[in-house]
């Protein structure tokens, strides 16, 4: 049994989010602890890096960074691919979209500065402009599947795909038919958000601002 892990983040869905997908769909044990801005102070010096997000695994200790943690996530559960070549790859993936949500800073950044004008100038860019080369790519990915067009890597999830989804997710709130031109990628999103346990959480799950 894989030991219970405290997920500390901000209450957004943000970075933390592809995380709190990933341990609904395990099924393990865990616990959602959210930070709200005036507590981070007080909280920053005893974090790993000084950031956000941070897991204790525990009896084990810390683990930050998003894909560090998701990617120990997914070693624990069998979803981080069947080979070497299939781990690799996922790696790369989650790196490739961790790239592509860099674009998405300017957009967070205005909403934090309460300047609505530019949050939607810097949300239709990313949405309209920046991201399309990034989904041209995934969508051919999931065509150039060979074990099928259901997930990025092999023939059932991995954590590549949940951090995708998260990433597709956040960008449909700022352009609701960004999907519409890419079928794999529209039925991906809706496969991972419908599988047991994401399902549920997502039922349940707060409204934040991103």
């Amino acid at each position: 049994m894989a030991p219970k892990v405290t997920l500390h983040y901000f209450n957004l869905r943000g970075r933390g989010e592809p995380i709190r997908l990933l341990l609904s769909y395990t099924g393990q044990e865990w616990d959602d602890h959210r930070i709200e801005f005036s507590e981070w102070p007080a909280i920053k010096s005893t974090t790993p890096f000084g950031q956000l997000p941070y897991v204790d695994v525990e009896g084990r200790g810390q683990l930050a960074q998003t894909n560090s943690i998701c990617r120990y996530l997914a070693k624990q559960h069998g979803l981080h691919g069947s080979n070497a070549l299939e781990e690799a790859q996922i790696d790369a993936l989650a790196d490739n979209v961790a790239d592509a949500g860099m674009g998405y800073g300017p957009y967070v950044r205005a909403l934090l500065a309460k300047d609505e004008k530019k949050a939607k100038e810097a949300g239709d860019h990313f949405a309209g402009t920046l991201l399309k080369p990034f989904m041209d790519r995934w969508e051919k990915i999931l065509l150039n599947n060979t074990s099928g067009q259901d997930y990025l890597v092999g023939g059932k999830p991995t954590w590549a795909d949940f951090v995708l989804v998260q990433l597709l997710d956040e960008t449909i709130r700022l352009k609701s038919d960004v999907l519409e031109p890419y079928p794999l990628l529209k039925a991906l999103h809706g496969r991972v958000l419908n599988l047991k346990g994401v399902k549920d959480y997502l039922a349940q799950r707060q409204e934040t601002p991103w």
